[in-house]
């Protein structure tokens, strides 16, 4: 389970820095809506580690809410962009 929190914490830096690059407003949106699945997958990992014992409550909540200051942040800009373009 650390591993798939590991796959799918990165992703989301991954995404993210794709994005800084993307070649249109609908594919900055793409790279950003992907680095927001991978934020909650990244979330329910973290959850599987805390109900299996493998986290402490001070590390779990610590992580939860640096994964939900993430998952804020990506819905904002996303939803900032597609109200720029006109979409919302």
């Amino acid at each position: 389970m650390a591993q798939q929190v590991y796959r799918s914490g990165t992703s989301i830096g991954a995404n993210v820095a794709e994005s800084q690059n993307a070649q249109s407003d609908p594919d900055f949106i793409s790279k950003l809506s992907i680095a927001l699945k991978e934020a909650d997958e990244t979330l329910y990992w973290l959850k599987k580690l805390h109900t299996g014992d493998y986290l402490t409550e001070r590390q779990f909540l610590s992580m939860q809410a640096d994964n939900e200051e993430i998952i804020k942040l990506l819905t904002s800009i996303i939803k900032t962009k597609k109200k720029n373009m006109g979409i919302l």
